[in-house]
């Protein structure tokens, strides 16, 4: 059997996230960040879900997602009510999720080719 590797077409892929670390590329990344398919924001300025507020999403919500996935780390907790209604009063679906969880649903949809944008809070 012929086995061959698929590469994406596009620029960032994120091989494995948790509640310390992520890995995009082949980066090593310990601090939070945002990450499209064809864009990554580095050092996020969110450590914890209680302090995110609607501006902290502008870098993510100006890539006009049609999905934002919030990972907010080892566990799944709920932004404040603002962070979510920011989302969903401009038609933006948003998912929140552990870290782990978030970058399997990331890869899925960016594989699919659809509008995603992800935020990842690391401790």
């Amino acid at each position: 059997m012929y086995l061959s590797r698929e590469l994406p077409d596009y620029t960032y892929t994120l091989r494995s996230a948790d509640g310390r670390q992520a890995r995009v590329n082949d980066r090593t990344l310990t601090r939070s960040f945002i990450l499209s398919p064809d864009l990554l924001v580095e050092d996020w300025a969110v450590s914890a879900v209680g302090q995110l507020g609607v501006d902290d999403l502008a870098p993510a919500l100006e890539q006009n997602p049609a999905v934002f996935i919030l990972g907010t780390g080892e566990r799944q907790v709920f932004p404040p009510a603002a962070v979510m209604a920011a989302c969903l009063t401009r038609g933006i679906g948003i998912e929140v999720m552990n870290n782990a969880s978030a970058a399997r649903t990331f890869n899925v949809l960016a594989g699919e080719n659809r509008r995603v944008v992800a935020a990842f809070i690391l401790e």
